[in-house]
């Protein structure tokens, strides 16, 4: 496999709070979904090749509107997939478990069709802007991994990913002097209020605020292949540690490993920023906000009216 830096795209999420397959929800004039501007940027920016994880769940609506407009695109576009019970040898599924298992799980579930190339993960359904992808091909190309892995990040200001019409999940990420990542911390509630922005840990019992230009991980990653072998290690001690605490909802979080590595003096991370404004569809009433900004820049040219001819 070529060496080239890979996209891998995360498209087997449930969406429950979307309450949808968000992943092949209409934005565009032509039918283009979020995921299909992203791939435009990252062709655009040097990337060939993507590799698009789902579940066969939803193999067929995907393959029947995404991948059958993907056929048209120029990159190669090769597919894995997510399931609950791709686990190690020895371990099974919790009873009644089916939430997937995380973002790690997701990119260890692609290892082989990745291969030993660098790579970025994006989110299916955020849209990230073209200078995003640009900024982390031009990183990952020149990636090498010496006394430390040398992986890489594109931060956000939270006050530009949060939405009105609830709560997000957020990687909140301190920085060093450098712009190198020094921790990234998993917040599944934070929602804004008319004083700012808070998360809570117990359900909304106490709540603390949080900085509106804090950089945030949007899961927008660059990782050279040592990752991959990290991962794949570390998920057993995953399943034997933190899924009998929460069998039903207890997840892999790829911020969680990369600030294990980061601690353990494994990594550094550095983390890029990007003029571009993030755009995501977390609720069904976030998509008309989406539409607007897409088709204001397509009118201004940035995209043509139908991505792939």
């Amino acid at each position: 496999m070529s060496n080239k830096p890979v996209l891998v795209v995360m498209a087997a999420g449930m969406g429950s709070r979307y309450g949808g397959l968000k992943q092949i929800d209409p934005v565009g004039s032509q039918g283009e979904a979020i995921l299909d501007y992203s791939l435009y940027d990252a062709h655009a920016a040097g990337f060939e090749t993507a590799v698009i994880i789902i579940k066969e769940a939803i193999k067929k609506d995907f393959m029947d509107t995404v991948g059958k407009r993907l056929e048209k695109s120029p990159m190669e576009i090769r597919y894995a997939y997510q399931e609950v019970d791709k686990l190690p040898e020895g371990f099974t599924v919790p009873e009644g478990r089916v939430k997937p298992w995380g973002t790690c799980h997701a990119v260890l579930s692609a290892a082989e069709v990745i291969g030993d190339a660098p790579f970025a993960v994006i989110n299916s359904d955020d849209y990230y802007g073209r200078s995003a992808f640009a900024t982390i091909y031009r990183y990952l190309t020149t990636a090498q991994d010496t006394a430390t892995y040398d992986y890489c990040m594109v931060g956000y200001e939270l006050c530009n990913t949060v939405t009105e019409n609830g709560s997000v999940s957020r990687g909140v990420c301190q920085t060093d002097a450098r712009g190198y990542l020094t921790q990234v911390v998993e917040r599944t509630r934070i929602e804004k209020y008319p004083g700012g922005i808070h998360y809570t840990e117990d359900g909304g019992e106490t709540w603390t605020d949080l900085p509106a230009r804090i950089p945030v991980s949007m899961n927008m990653w660059g990782f050279t292949p040592s990752f991959l072998r990290e991962i794949i290690q570390r998920f057993p001690r995953f399943l034997t540690e933190k899924v009998p605490e929460n069998p039903q909802k207890a997840e892999y979080f790829l911020p969680g490993s990369v600030s294990e590595l980061v601690e353990e003096g494994k990594a550094t991370v550095k983390v890029l920023e990007s003029s571009d404004k993030w755009y995501g569809v977390t609720y069904a009433a976030d998509k008309p906000i989406v539409v607007a900004a897409l088709k204001e820049m397509t009118q201004k040219g940035m995209y043509p009216d139908g991505l792939w001819g």
